[in-house]
């Protein structure tokens, strides 16, 4: 019988687990609450009693598994399993995570940045369709990717490779919090798709019920600015337009760098479905090398909240094939 894999989708709010087989098919999942205080220190020790729990309701034993995988927030060392800087769950200092997991299990351990996480989920099983050469970027509170080439995921120098969100797509653009000017970020996540529709508001002077929404001070946040353009809001529309010129551009770049058959979004802002894949299939042509256009497909992730630990999944097989 094929052994199985854990997978282990870490976040600031919840830890999501998974069990499944090496076809990608999740046969198990369940979830805990991350708990961020005390600097992360009770994090790892509560994954590691999870998934105790769940072995002994399952009756499962550590022989029955290959691994673990697990995609983080941070700066992920690869090499060494440890993770500095991961704000949104309070880990300042280096977090010996591969040590603590492989001591408990006895199982080889691996982890990544959890944007590339999700890309291998979405490249293996979801919209990626198993394709060798897959781009994949989250449009959600920020913009992060991971890229795909050849079937492995590109790292970098610093394992900093897929920054999509800081593309610059405006040389004097609004101000980054990485520091830098016009980043992509700044316009296509969903908190810049807002703080567009609130400047581009203030020229707007025909009827727009977005553009009351504004004035009146009621809360307006992406989704409301996609349902809107939906329903034929004309400011919302020239909203969503710009946000796809903007990905346009940006996403046209990673596409004549690296070529990739398919270009998966996801995050909350994907939400908006195929109407925001046609409408940035549209802006990206003028973009594209003729012969890379010929082959480029946007595509809506279809994992939602399984992406993490499915690509968890993947990331042991991959490493162990090696």
């Amino acid at each position: 019988m094929d052994k199985k894999i854990i997978g282990i989708d870490l976040g600031g709010t919840t830890a999501k687990f998974a069990i499944l087989n090496q076809q990608g098919e999740v046969q198990a999942k369940w979830s805990i609450e991350t708990d961020i205080s005390n600097e992360g220190i009770n994090i790892v020790p509560n994954m590691i009693e999870s998934i105790k729990q769940q072995l002994e309701l399952s009756q499962l034993s550590t022989e029955d598994f290959m691994g673990i995988g697990m995609g983080s927030p941070g700066t992920v060392n690869r090499a060494d399993g440890t993770v500095i800087g991961a704000y949104n769950l309070n880990w300042k200092t280096l977090q010996p995570i591969r040590q603590q997991i492989e001591a408990a299990f006895g199982l080889p351990f691996f982890i990544d940045n959890d944007a590339n996480v999700a890309a291998l989920g979405e490249q293996w099983v979801g919209a990626g369709n198993n394709e060798p050469d897959v781009a994949f970027i989250t449009l959600g509170t920020g913009v992060g990717g991971g890229l795909i080439s050849d079937g492995n995921l590109l790292h970098g120098a610093m394992d900093a490779a897929g920054e999509i969100g800081h593309l610059t797509i405006e040389t004097n653009g609004y101000a980054c919090t990485c520091g830098k000017k016009g980043c992509l970020e700044q316009y296509t996540s969903a908190t810049g798709i807002v703080r567009m529709a609130r400047d581009m508001a203030d020229a707007f002077t025909d009827s727009s019920q977005l553009k009351r929404q504004i004035e009146s001070e009621q809360v307006v946040d992406a989704k409301m600015v996609f349902d809107l353009a939906k329903a034929g809001d004309e400011l919302a529309n020239q909203v969503v337009d710009r946000a796809a010129v903007y990905l346009g551009i940006a996403l046209g770049n990673v596409a004549n760098l690296l070529n990739p058959s398919t270009i998966v979004l996801g995050g909350g802002v994907s939400k908006a479905g195929q109407f925001l894949a046609d409408k940035v299939t549209k802006e990206i042509q003028p973009f594209l090398f003729p012969t890379i256009r010929e082959v480029t497909k946007i595509k809506i992730a279809e994992l939602g909240n399984d992406a993490g630990v499915i690509g968890a999944a993947s990331l042991v097989l991959n490493e162990m094939q090696r």
